[in-house]
């Protein structure tokens, strides 16, 4: 069975654009695939531990080859905790809002807790850094209030600090399998969202037949 994860990073829930096309795709994806088990992981329902105090010190005491004490060993289990939600995916299905040029702070201190060697990542003088979620499907769709379109050339937005990031992030955790959908020009006007949201639901429904 399939296991869809669907991480939520937007606080808008009934209004967001991102979200309003992620769940677009997951409906789609389950009308084909309908034994598809979907898990969804709201970032703004979540306390993530904060990464200092004794997750800090599990995790040099694991760099350093240390025994854990008691109390690094239960911090360190919510960080497994959390990268148990992505290895257990077989797809990854990321809603995110452009904020600030870049993601929103709830996912990046998602991405901050569990992006830790032995977790999302390994290295060995013999094959340096590996990601360890080989094998998966991503599917990030972007919501921006301006115009970033698909298709141009990156050097164009200097300022676009999301979806590079994403994809950066997916492929140093070993995830090279990632298609995107965009919903771009949301604060253009009801007329220019609309549209731009009927057409990334369009695109999202197209890939969920393809990928189903």
């Amino acid at each position: 069975m399939t296991t869809l994860l669907h991480l939520e990073c937007s606080p808008r829930k009934l209004r967001s654009a991102s979200l309003e096309v992620a769940r677009n795709f997951i409906s789609r994806y389950q009308q084909n695939a309908p034994h598809t088990q979907v898990v969804t992981l709201d970032l703004w329902g979540l306390e993530l531990p904060e990464f200092d105090g004794s997750v800090m010190a599990a995790k040099y005491a694991g760099l350093s080859g240390v025994a854990l004490t008691e109390e690094q060993q239960t911090a360190w289990s919510a960080v497994r905790g959390l990268a148990a939600y992505l290895h257990e995916a077989d797809i990854l299905v990321f809603s995110v809002p452009l904020w600030n040029f870049a993601i929103p702070y709830k996912l990046k201190h998602f991405i901050d807790v569990v992006s830790q060697k032995d977790v999302l990542f390994d290295f060995s003088p013999e094959h340096g850094l590996r990601g360890l979620l080989q094998g998966k499907t991503a599917i990030n769709v972007y919501a921006r209030g301006m115009d970033f379109s698909q298709g141009t050339d990156p050097a164009e937005h200097p300022m676009d600090f999301q979806k590079p990031y994403m994809e950066a992030w997916l492929k140093f955790i070993g995830v090279t399998d990632v298609h995107s959908l965009y919903v771009e020009k949301t604060i253009l006007g009801p007329d220019v969202d609309l549209t731009s949201r009927q057409t990334a639901n369009q695109q999202a429904v197209q890939l969920a037949d393809r990928l189903g």
